[in-house]
């Protein structure tokens, strides 16, 4: 069973990146190599739980609180703007190119 991160005001978030907008500077990976890492390919994907890449279109990952300074900060700095944080409940971006 994953136990999912809250962050502020409770809310548990997942990240996931777009890997088509994806340019491989790897910030995200600088950032939060914990949640983030370049594949062969050059592009970044999220990882899962046992350090797994995800590479599924569209996988997720939950937002650990102790990086979610830095995984936000991943999403603001990507050039490529292709990370996005949601909080898992409703699926609502939070951070990233397409948060309200």
């Amino acid at each position: 069973m994953t136990v999912q991160q809250e962050a502020p005001g409770g809310e548990a978030l997942e990240v996931w990146i777009d890997q088509d907008l994806c340019t491989g500077d790897g910030i995200c990976a600088q950032y939060a190599p914990e949640v983030f890492e370049l594949d062969i390919d050059g592009l970044a994907y999220v990882k899962g739980a046992d350090d797994e890449l995800l590479q599924a279109p569209g996988a997720t990952t939950p937002v650990p609180l102790p990086l979610l300074t830095d995984v936000v900060d991943s999403a603001k700095e990507c050039p490529g703007e292709c990370i996005h944080v949601r909080r898992v409940s409703d699926k609502v971006e939070v951070y990233g190119p397409d948060a309200e």
